[in-house]
C-alpha cells in the first residue's frame, strides 16, 4: 500500500490553517523550517486575475529522490505505506553535507531550522497520528476541506486521476503520491 495526499485547489483559500496546525502539532519553531507550505500563483491583469494555491508538504513518492542523494542514509521508505522517513541521529546536518537531500527534490520537502548543523527533518505524514488511525494535522485543520490524506488506491477511486494543478508540476521521476483537483485558468 502507498499512502499519499488529495488536494482540491478549487477550495483552497490560502488561509495557511495547515502549515500553523503542522508547526504547533510538531512543535516547530518560528521561522524557515515548514514542514507544509502554501504556495501561491497569480496570473492575468485586472479586471481579468487568476489566484490559486497548492500545498506542499512531502509528497510521499513512490521513487523519493532524497533517499539516494542522502551520503548518510538517514531518509529511508517505509515499507508498509509508503511513508518517507528521516533519522535524526545519523543526519549530517545541514552544514556537512550541505543539503544534498534538499537540492535533490523537485518539491523542496526536506527542511532545516536556520541553526548551523540543523538536522534535516520534514513533514512525515504525522506517523504519531497515523498510527493511531487518524488523519495527519494538515487535513484535520483545513477549514474548506481542501485536503484529504490515505491510502493512494483509495484516494484515486474517491477522487479520479489527476495529478497536475496550477503551480506544480509532476515529477515522473520522484512520481509523488498526490491527486488533484485542479483550479483551471478561465479564458475568454
Amino acid at each position: 500500500m502507498q499512502i499519499g495526499f488529495y488536494f482540491d485547489q478549487t477550495r483552497c483559500t490560502g488561509c495557511g490553517a495547515c502549515q500553523v496546525a503542522c508547526k504547533d502539532w510538531h512543535d516547530l519553531p518560528a521561522g524557515p523550517e515548514n514542514w507544509i507550505r502554501v504556495l501561491y500563483t497569480e496570473k492575468g491583469k485586472f479586471p481579468d486575475v487568476f489566484v490559486s494555491y497548492v500545498v506542499a508538504p512531502c509528497y510521499q513518492c513512490l521513487d523519493p529522490v532524497c533517499i539516494p542523494a542522502c551520503p548518510v542514509d538517514a531518509i529511508s521508505k517505509r515499507d508498509g505505506d509508503g511513508i518517507v522517513v528521516v533519522d535524526g541521529e545519523v543526519c549530517l546536518g545541514n552544514k556537512e553535507c550541505d543539503v544534498k537531500c534538499l537540492k535533490a527534490c523537485p518539491y523542496n520537502a526536506p527542511q532545516f531550522g536556520p541553526e548551523l548543523g540543523a538536522k534535516m527533518r520534514m513533514c512525515n505524514f504525522c506517523l504519531d497520528r497515523w498510527s493511531d488511525n487518524k488523519l495527519p494535522i494538515c487535513v484535520e485543520a483545513c477549514p474548506t476541506r481542501a485536503l484529504d490524506a490515505g491510502p493512494l488506491g483509495e484516494l484515486k477511486a474517491k477522487y479520479g486521476d489527476i495529478q497536475e494543478a496550477e503551480g506544480f508540476a509532476y515529477s515522473n521521476r520522484t512520481k509523488p503520491a498526490v491527486i488533484f483537483k485542479p483550479k483551471r485558468l478561465k479564458t475568454t
